[in-house]
């Protein structure tokens, strides 16, 4: 019965020991009623799952993203452009590994699926890609959107490859070249040292960690301008954003600056 099919889709994940939570009928937002905390509701009590979907039956099925389940990949499709253009460069280069599944989206795009990890969630809004790892969710066949099916294009389950999307962002979004001071070298200034410390730096403490360096940076000699080099590599979302980190690095030097005085 047609009833029935996000409920056995939902226990079916559970089935495989992944948790779900329900979200909105054709939308991703998450059920209030029933799931007050989002994503952090997310189960694997059959029990409640089926009670969850006895109560709305038409309910989207969405899974948290991250370590425990799968990271997410998402080349999106909106009014404003394609993520398709960025996600050929990605594959001509050789910076994308085989998924072990492949989802098409509502609005014609991609879910590639990878290995869970601990990253961040991020999103490339100019190449309209996104990620979804740690601390994000995605929804997950047959859920419905604008009246259109999430569905399983392909399934290689011997493919267990992770992604780096520090990696794909570096490729998409180069960090800028330093122009202030074209010349001058920052390797007496530790910024090469501190800037490669900070890449691997994900949540919690990312905004402190890039405060500590760029202060330890202007010690040095580093100029305001050069600073904005430290979080080039860095990776955003979860509330950390290249705006925040702009102001941390010229906090941190106000603040080197004022103690120097």
């Amino acid at each position: 019965m047609p009833e029935l099919i996000m409920l056995a889709a939902a226990l079916a994940l559970v089935g495989q020991g992944m948790p779900v939570f329900p979200c909105v009928p054709n939308g991703k937002r998450p059920l209030g009623r029933l799931v007050p905390n989002g994503y952090l509701d997310a189960t694997t009590d059959i029990e409640l799952v089926t009670r969850w979907w006895t109560s709305y039956p038409r309910a989207n099925v969405a899974v948290p993203t991250g370590s425990t389940t799968f990271d997410v990949l998402d080349v999106d499709i909106k009014p404003a452009g394609s993520g398709y253009p960025a996600f050929n460069r990605m594959k001509a280069a050789g910076l994308l590994p085989v998924p072990f599944a492949v989802i098409s989206t509502p609005a014609g795009g991609l879910h590639c699926r990878y290995v869970g990890t601990e990253q961040a969630c991020g999103s490339l809004s100019r190449h309209f890609i996104d990620w979804k790892s740690s601390g994000g969710y995605t929804l997950v066949p047959p859920s419905v959107v604008d009246g259109r099916p999430y569905t399983l294009v392909s399934e290689r389950p011997q493919e267990r490859h992770q992604l780096n999307f520090g990696a794909v962002r570096q490729f998409l979004d180069p960090p800028k070249p330093i122009t202030s001071a074209p010349r001058r070298s920052t390797s007496g200034t530790g910024i090469p040292h501190l800037a490669a410390w900070l890449a691997d730096k994900t949540k919690p403490g990312r905004n402190q960690s890039l405060f500590w360096a760029a202060c330890r940076a202007a010690e040095n000699g580093a100029t305001e301008a050069e600073l904005h080099a430290l979080y080039a590599a860095m990776q955003f979302g979860d509330g950390f954003d290249e705006r925040q980190a702009a102001r941390t690095v010229g906090d941190a030097y106000r603040t080197t600056r004022r103690k120097s005085a």
